[in-house]
């Protein structure tokens, strides 16, 4: 039986009326704090950087933590009053080439705090620099703020490690990390160290030196490329790059044996991506960003096929600036008195108040800001010749402050894979073929075949990446390795704390140390040789350097003004 109309009349009402309020409160009555007008969660609007700059200084200060964490472990080793180039030796070099003074040429040649300290004490020295600029970037990772000083401060602790580092700290990231770092000092306010600022919004002129540098970085490693190694034009370089890398991961292990077209495809993304996509980022907001998050997940990948020291790490962080608030609001809770919410509550009072007063320390600020890019356009005028030259260079700086430099990477690859492998024996006679020859071992650098490819990135072991230099040059090339021998010839427990494993450990030293030259490739996956727990087969190709005893070395240490080794 089909019921009445006015049956039905009440039921329809209260239908409409539950319809009326899920769909958002009557018109006319406020909304609740944090939503929009319809209801829904409020929405942070494009356009300021509050949170980009939060996001940027704690993914600086990472680095930065990183960076001081490998000084911390391995300054003494490498640079120390005993070290294998002892930095105090090569500041006295410097001071004689400047006849012998502590004069301004000597300072601008190597701008370094330790000019000031005692060098008769510089493990001390190079321990106080490592522990407090850790401090420092540990204490802005944890809070993601920080002011000018203190920004100031660990730029000027690295670049006094770097200026002194010598070929241990030659390589591009540094002075990356350098130009990144003088840039996060105008990103933050003099004095306060909120996270937000208010007197301080994040200046343009400073996003656009991350960007800038970001442009440069990427475009330089492209065309260093492209005008390098012919097989980049081939797209056959990757064929031969996970193997011959400085130092593979496990993945790279398995990555060598893709296919031919997939090799193919990688070289040519990353033409895209270094060539092509770089230009994003003066094509308006949304290319921008698109550019920002392409680069990122370009450094991912790369970070998960190969150690390459925290340099994939450190080129994320200016790909950052490429976002804004909008774009990164994902990131941060959306709680009350949160960041976003205050963010948003600072953004709705720009709306009813574009024109803040300009005050003394805000004209002080865009004076100083306006100084900065005024800066970077003139240092990057040789810049732009060099990446505009056929005969482009990598990985230079044209400024001893390093505050803006060209960059690039593997602009040619090695086809073959070689490494030195330090032998020490007990026998007298090392030409004996009696002579039991026993293996060193370092901590990440390719040497037991059974040993897995290991995983360190974005620490960074810097004997390892310099042994794979001396591989393929000589090593009258590379004194410091003729050091590192002397070394393990009195078993110093300082230099063999750079090494995972001494096959004399708990015994008298060596007699003899050699080197050995090998060709390594990686084993098949599924093959014999992988059956057998090998990652790696090798064939010998000869003598890097012949056996030599302590004795051999007197006059060498004594002519490079190093140490003399003694017996542990």
């Amino acid at each position: 039986m089909r019921p009445d109309r006015p049956v039905m009349a009440a039921p329809e009402e209260s239908l409409r009326k539950r319809k009326a309020e899920a769909a958002g409160p009557v018109h006319g009555s406020p909304p609740g704090p944090g939503r929009d007008p319809a209801g829904c969660p409020a929405r942070l609007r494009a356009g300021t950087f509050w949170l980009t700059r939060i996001v940027l200084l704690r993914a600086l200060a990472f680095v930065y933590c990183v960076a001081f964490l490998v000084a911390l472990h391995q300054n003494k080793q490498l640079i120390g009053d005993r070290g294998l180039l002892p930095c105090s030796t090569y500041l006295r070099s410097v001071q004689r080439h400047f006849r012998g003074q502590v004069s301004w040429d000597a300072v601008s040649y190597a701008p370094t705090i330790l000019w000031l300290l005692d060098w008769s004490h510089m493990d001390s020295n190079l321990d106080a620099l490592a522990l407090l600029g850790l401090g420092i970037s540990s204490f802005i990772l944890v809070f993601g703020c920080a002011n000018m000083i203190l920004m100031a401060a660990l730029w000027v602790l690295y670049m006094s490690l770097v200026n002194v580092g010598q070929i241990w700290y030659s390589f591009g990231w540094e002075s990356q990390l350098l130009e990144t770092g003088f840039l996060g000092i105008f990103l933050c306010p003099l004095w306060t160290l909120s996270p937000l600022p208010r007197g301080t919004p994040t200046s343009r002129i400073v996003l656009w030196g991350f960007r800038w540098l970001i442009f440069r970085i990427m475009l330089g490693a492209g065309l260093i490329k492209i005008r390098g190694d012919r097989c980049w034009r081939d797209l056959t370089c990757m064929d031969f790059h996970y193997e011959t890398q400085p130092v593979p991961n496990p993945m790279a292990y398995f990555l060598h044996r893709s296919p031919w077209w997939f090799h193919h495809f990688e070289t040519f993304s990353n033409h895209f991506l270094e060539l092509v996509v770089p230009f994003f980022v003066f094509l308006g907001r949304r290319m921008c960003v698109l550019h920002g998050a392409l680069q990122i997940l370009f450094q991912v990948v790369l970070i998960i096929s190969g150690n390459l020291s925290f340099l994939n790490w450190l080129t994320i962080v200016p790909s950052l600036a490429c976002f804004d608030d909008a774009t990164l609001g994902f990131l941060f809770p959306a709680g009350p008195g949160g960041l976003k919410d205050r963010v948003l509550k600072m953004q709705e009072e720009e709306t009813r108040e574009p024109q803040a007063p300009l005050t003394c320390g805000r004209m002080a600020r865009r004076t100083a800001n306006l100084a900065l890019g005024v800066l970077i356009t003139w240092l990057s005028i040789p810049v732009v010749v060099n990446l505009l030259s056929p005969q482009q260079v990598m990985n230079s700086s044209f400024n001893p402050l390093r505050i803006v430099n060209t960059y690039g990477a593997f602009g040619s690859i090695t086809k073959e894979r070689t490494e030195v492998i330090l032998q020490g024996t007990a026998s007298s006679n090392a030409s004996s073929p009696d002579a039991e020859w026993e293996d060193y071992e370092f901590k990440c650098k390719p040497g037991n075949l059974r040993r897995r490819p290991c995983l360190i990135s974005p620490y960074h072991y810097r004997l390892d990446w310099l042994m794979w230099f001396a591989a393929f040059q000589t090593y009258e090339h590379n004194e410091w390795i003729i050091h590192l021998a002397g070394k393990l010839l009195t078993n110093d427990a300082q230099a063999l704390s750079l090494l995972a494993f001494n096959p004399f450990a708990g015994r008298a030293p060596p007699r003899w140390v050699r080197a050995e030259h090998y060709r390594y490739k990686f084993s098949r996956p599924g093959g014999r040789h992988a059956a057998e727990g090998k990652w790696w087969i090798r064939k010998r190709l000869g003598p890097y350097f012949p056996p030599l005893s302590l004795q051999d070395l007197k006059g060498y240490f004594r002519s490079r003004e190093w140490p003399y080794p003694e017996p542990s």
